[in-house]
């Protein structure tokens, strides 16, 4: 097979794919700023301690992340066979997704654009 062959890329390109537990979740329905304040809280924290920050957070995201954390413990666990104890969140970023572009009416005739935006969040585990 000549080197630059599909399949030699594609086993290459299997042969260092990552393992670490992770959960995502697209299209959120929160802008990413959002999200992010909330991720920054909880990024580095034990899984326990994270879990507990998000229950008691009374901003926007929180309850979306707390899903996608659960998430990805759940997969730790189960796909991975890891103990849960020993989790701690190593990446947790949202991106931007798109954008929903809806007209309200305004004052003599004119339209007014609302962007209801949104993000793919996602949390990536590790074993300390």
């Amino acid at each position: 097979m000549a080197k630059g062959h599909r399949s030699q890329i594609k086993r290459e390109r299997n042969a260092n794919k990552d393992t670490r537990p992770k959960a995502k979740v697209s299209y959120a329905r929160v802008s990413t700023t959002k999200a992010k304040i909330v991720l920054d809280t909880i990024k580095g924290k034990d899984v326990g301690a994270a879990v507990g920050i998000l229950k008691y957070t009374p901003r926007n995201g929180a309850r979306i992340i707390e899903k996608v954390l659960l998430s990805a413990i759940a997969n730790a666990e189960n796909n991975n066979g890891l103990d849960p104890a020993n989790l701690y969140i190593q990446e947790a970023f949202a991106n931007k997704g798109p954008t929903m572009k809806r007209i309200r009416p305004r004052a003599q005739g004119r339209a007014y654009r609302i962007e209801k935006k949104s993000s793919h969040i996602t949390i990536v585990l590790n074993e300390r």
